[in-house]
C-alpha cells in the first residue's frame, strides 16, 4: 500500500509482523477490502488474489481515490472514538532509556539520564523505563536491589519536570508465586488443559497471558493500577503484543484466535492514556500511541521510516511515530566508532515533522558538537510545530483521518501513488527529508505554491532538485 514488488505473498493469520496489522487493503482507484478476520493475499502480475477461510470478505468502491476509499472504510469498520491519548506524548519529547544503561536499568542511572537530558539543553518529557527495571516478568514492582528508592526517583523524575512510564508485556517468569497462582486460574495459554504452555520470546521461555479469561485482564489491569497507586507511574509501554507467540497449537480453547489475543491485550492501555505499543492489530480508531518497530542503525531502515508510518496510518493507526532516533535495535550502538553521526542526525529529522519524537541513545554521547547542535535544532523545529501538531491529533480523533499522509491520499491525480520519500502532516505541509548519504535530493512538489524552509516559494507540479546540507530539513507549506 504501495508494497513495492510485483509479486509478494503476505498471511496475516497468526502474524502482525511485529508492527501495527489490520484485515484491509486499500487502492488509489478508490476500492477497499476489509474482513472482521485476518486473511492472506498475494499480488502476482496484475492478479491480487485475497482469503480468509470461513470469513466474510467485503469488498467494494467507495469513491475514486484513496482518501475516499479510507475515509469509507473509517467510518465504517473502524469509526474514531473521539478521544486523544495523553497530550504529553505529542507535545514533549520522548525518551526511552532501552539503550542507554540497556539491561542494567537502575535507578542511578535513569536518574543520571533524566538529569543529562536537561543538562545538555534538551526539554524535559516523558520518559520511559525499560524492561529489566521489574523484579521478574509478571511481578512488576521495581526490582528492590537496583531500585533502592522507586519512590524518591518518581519523586525527583517529575520534580525535574518529567512524566513517567514503564515498561510492561503479557509474560509471566514461571519460577515465581504469580505463576503459580494464574496458573490456578487457567489466566495462561495452555499447551494442553491444565498445563501452562512456555512460550519462547527475545527473552527466553515464559509463560503467557491469556487475555480472552476475564481474570487474567482483571488481574493485569490491577497490577498496572498498583504501579501508578504505589510509585506514582504515570503510564506504560505495553510492548510484546506480537499475534506470533500466541501460537494455534497450544489449545486455550476450540479455536485459538492468535490475533484477536494481540487485539486484547491492546485494549489493556484504552485505560491509560499515557500508552505506547509497538505491535498492534485491528484497534484502529482509538487513543492509543503505537512506535514502529526498532529499526537497525543503517540507511536501509532510516528509508522505511516514511512508509511504514503512512502504511500505519491507512490501517487507521493515527497516533504513530517512527522508531526511536537512530534506531531502537541496542546492539546497533554497542560499538560506538561505527556509528554514522550523519545518519542519527537524518533520523531526528524525520521524527521533527512527525507527531512523535522519541529518543533513546543519548545524542551527547554518541555525536559530536556540530552533529548536535543539528539535532537540537530539529527538536526546536518539532516544537515550533507542535501547535499544528496538536490541532492535527484533535482533528484525527474526531474525523479518523491520519496525521502523515501519502502525497496520493491528498493530491489523487498527481501521479504519486508510489512516492515512499516524502509525506504530508495534514493537507498542507510537506516534509522531504533526507533518507540516503548524499548532498541533494529531488521532491515532488504537488500544484499549487508552496512556501519552502529557505523562503522560496516554488510552484508545482515540478520536480526540484534542492541542496541538502546535513543542517536542511526541507518543507513546504502550501499557501
Amino acid at each position: 500500500m504501495p508494497f513495492g514488488a510485483d509479486a509478494i505473498a503476505i498471511n496475516l493469520d497468526g502474524d502482525n509482523f511485529g508492527n501495527q496489522a489490520a484485515p484491509l487493503l486499500l487502492s488509489s482507484q478508490g476500492r477497499y477490502i476489509w474482513c472482521e478476520k485476518a486473511f492472506s493475499f498475494a499480488v502476482e502480475g496484475d492478479v491480487l488474489s485475497v482469503a480468509s477461510a470461513g470469513n466474510v470478505l467485503r469488498y467494494g468502491q467507495a469513491g475514486r481515490n484513496l482518501r475516499s476509499a479510507y475515509t469509507f472504510v473509517s467510518a465504517n469498520f473502524f469509526p474514531a472514538d473521539g478521544k486523544t491519548p495523553d497530550l504529553s506524548l505529542v507535545s514533549a519529547p520522548q525518551y526511552n532509556t532501552g539503550i542507554e544503561p540497556m539491561y542494567d536499568q537502575n535507578q542511578r542511572d535513569i536518574l543520571k539520564y533524566a538529569h543529562a537530558i536537561l543538562a545538555n539543553g534538551f526539554p524535559a518529557g516523558v520518559l520511559m523505563i525499560d524492561d529489566n527495571r521489574q523484579e521478574t516478568y509478571g511481578k512488576w514492582a521495581f526490582h528492590p536491589g537496583r531500585f533502592p528508592d522507586p519512590k524518591a526517583m518518581m519523586k525527583e523524575l517529575h520534580a525535574l519536570g518529567f512524566k513517567v512510564m514503564v515498561w510492561v508485556c503479557p509474560f509471566v517468569s514461571a519460577d515465581t508465586d504469580v505463576y503459580r497462582a494464574l496458573a490456578k486460574k487457567n489466566a495462561f495459554l495452555m499447551e494442553k488443559p491444565g498445563d501452562p504452555a512456555m512460550v519462547t520470546w527475545w527473552n527466553g521461555k515464559c509463560a503467557l497471558l491469556d487475555f480472552s479469561n476475564p481474570v487474567t485482564s482483571t488481574w493485569f489491569a490491577g497490577e498496572l493500577s498498583r504501579l501508578q497507586a504505589d510509585f506514582g507511574v504515570d503510564g506504560f509501554k505495553f510492548d510484546a503484543g506480537d499475534a506470533e507467540f500466541y501460537n494455534p497449537a497450544y489449545l486455550a480453547h476450540e479455536r485459538l484466535d492468535a490475533n484477536e489475543h494481540a487485539r486484547q491485550f491492546a485494549e489493556i492501555g484504552l485505560a491509560c492514556p499515557l500508552n505506547e505499543y509497538r505491535a498492534s492489530w485491528k484497534i484502529a480508531g482509538r487513543p492509543l500511541v503505537q512506535r514502529l518497530r526498532d529499526k537497525n542503525r543503517e540507511w536501509g531502515d532510516l528509508q522505511r521510516l516514511i512508509p511504514d508510518m503512512v502504511a500505519a496510518g491507512l490501517l487507521g493507526y493515527n497516533f504513530v511515530g517512527p522508531d526511536m532516533i537512530g534506531g531502537g535495535e541496542f546492539k546497533s550502538f554497542l560499538n560506538r566508532a561505527t556509528i554514522d553521526q550523519d545518519l542519527i542526525v537524518c533520523s531526528a529529522q524525520i521524527h521533527a515533522l512527525a507527531p512523535i519524537m522519541q529518543f533513546s541513545v543519548a545524542p551527547w554521547r554518541v555525536l559530536d558538537a556540530a552533529h548536535l547542535a543539528v539535532v537540537k535544532e530539529a527538536v526546536a523545529l518539532w516544537q515550533r510545530f507542535t501547535p499544528r501538531i496538536l490541532e492535527l491529533v484533535k482533528a484525527s480523533a474526531a474525523t479518523g483521518e491520519p496525521i502523515l499522509r501519502p502525497p496520493a491520499y491528498v493530491f489523487p491525480d498527481g501521479g504519486y501513488e508510489q512516492v515512499k520519500d516524502q509525506f504530508m502532516m495534514g493537507d498542507d505541509l510537506l516534509v522531504a527529508p533526507m533518507l540516503a548519504e548524499g548532498t541533494s535530493r529531488t521532491v515532488l512538489i504537488p500544484e499549487g505554491q508552496w512556501k519552502a524552509d529557505d523562503g522560496t516559494v516554488p510552484s508545482g507540479p515540478q520536480r526540484l532538485t534542492i541542496a541538502m546540507p546535513l543542517t536542511r530539513l526541507p518543507y513546504f507549506e502550501r499557501q
